[in-house]
């Protein structure tokens, strides 16, 4: 198929799932879009008489797309950088420690008790799924996905310091987690041992290269912006950061996603308030937020129709459905640990782990990843398990996440540092303390 056929079919489902699901379903629209994505590819799977021909040409239209190049290679860095553009630094400075610490040995503790767990599964159930390939499952299944997260956020209503802790996170693992993939697929279809030194050295150089070139182009871009004041240049030098950043970093070999979101970042806090015109702020913001929401629409039901290419059996299912709740002890575990560090420098409050491990969405990013692995039996079963792991985390997680939020938000959201404890005002210390 053409690329303007592909574009077009996509667009205009998009559109109709969209007008759907907010006259009839009103669910959130990541969620709406992938659900009615998910039943209509069902749908054409069924032998019914008369659609023989539309599922021949979904088939081939998605064999045409290659999703982890589309998301991976393309959309990722417009994604990432909306994301990025209103994200308050002073936010996340703030919470710098828990964001940096789940951001980072966050996501090395889960891929490492995911890869365990998921040898044993696959081992009982019969799957023959080397370690390597488990590590690169844990790596590609770790991450929160910011795409999912950064909407459903939207419209949960969390309170402000739990929303900068996972948007952080989700911005920022999301990096880490990509260059952890890269590394250990490096490892798994080339020569190379696996060392310590090997995987540090490629490790830094992905993650310092992808920071450097960050706020190297996000630096760039705040100087020529400042020079003048004409809104459709300012935007088109944001336009240029998102995709041309993004693009030197994949060929000088550096993280690409951290490059985009450290870029934005600075972008969107240094123009933001010293040098951009109200007019400019306006034009800036209203175009990333469609940008956003567009791409988010294609991306979840792109997401619903890989249904129909999944290789699925009795024992791949089987492990997909225990990979769920093997996925979320990693998760409570790798958020669990990180905050019980830093218990003796900050007070957290009941709730906080809860929602961040109940929050902690998977999305396209690990799909993406599932399918960049060569291709093979093994291959066939980690994108099955990760697609019944990522369907289950938006569908599930995702409708249940605004009340688990409205049930604990407002007491995970109390908290303070120790330092400021004996300044509290009595009916303050006693609503941040946990309730017996």
């Amino acid at each position: 198929m053409r690329i303007f056929d592909i574009v077009a079919a996509l667009i205009t489902l998009s559109a109709l799932f969209s007008w759907f699901n907010h006259r009839f379903l009103k669910l959130p629209t990541v969620i709406g879009l992938m659900l009615i994505a998910l039943l209509m590819s069902l749908a054409l799977l069924l032998p019914i008489p008369g659609t023989e021909w539309l599922e021949q040409d979904a088939k081939r239209m998605l064999a045409s797309i290659e999703f982890d190049e589309t998301l991976l290679h393309g959309m990722l860095s417009f994604l990432l950088f909306a994301g990025a553009l209103h994200v308050r630094l002073s936010d996340l400075a703030r919470h710098k420690w828990v964001i940096a610490l789940l951001a980072s040995a966050g996501v090395l503790i889960s891929t490492l008790i995911v890869a365990a767990g998921a040898w044993l599964i696959f081992f009982f159930i019969g799957l023959d799924v080397p370690l390597i390939y488990c590590l690169l499952f844990g790596a590609l299944i770790s991450p929160t996905d910011p795409i999912a997260v950064l909407s459903i956020l939207k419209q949960a209503q969390a309170p402000k310091s739990l929303e900068t802790k996972i948007t952080g996170e989700s911005l920022f693992n999301d990096g880490v987690a990509v260059v952890l993939f890269l590394v250990l697929l490096d490892i798994a279809i080339g020569d190379k041992a696996m060392h310590p030194g090997l995987f540090l050295t490629i490790f830094l150089q992905e993650a310092v290269g992808g920071l450097a070139l960050g706020l190297f182009s996000g630096g760039l871009a705040y100087l020529m912006m400042r020079s003048i004041d004409h809104y459709q240049v300012e935007v088109l030098i944001t336009l240029a950061v998102a995709s041309g950043a993004y693009a030197v970093a994949e060929h000088w070999h550096v993280s690409a996603p951290i490059t985009v979101v450290v870029a934005g970042l600075l972008i969107g806090n240094l123009a933001r308030d010293h040098i951009i015109s109200d007019e400019t702020l306006r034009y800036l913001d209203s175009f990333w937020e469609l940008i956003d929401e567009i791409l988010n629409a294609v991306l979840f039901v792109l997401i619903g129709l890989e249904v129909m290419i999944l290789t699925m059996t009795v024992g791949i299912f089987t492990a997909g459905l225990l990979a769920i709740p093997l996925v979320l002890a990693a998760r409570a575990i790798s958020t669990g640990l990180p905050i019980a560090a830093l218990t003796r420098f900050r007070h957290y409050a009941p709730g906080v782990v809860a929602i961040l491990t109940w929050g902690g969405l998977r999305g396209g990013i690990s799909v993406a990843m599932a399918l960049a692995l060569p291709h093979g039996e093994v291959r066939d079963v980690l994108v099955s398990v990760t697609y019944i792991v990522v369907v289950f985390s938006i569908l599930v997680q995702g409708l249940s996440l605004g009340p688990v939020i409205r049930a604990t938000g407002r007491r995970a959201d109390l908290e303070f540092d120790h330092a400021d404890f004996a300044g509290r005002i009595p009916d303050q210390i006693a609503d941040a303390k946990p309730e017996s």
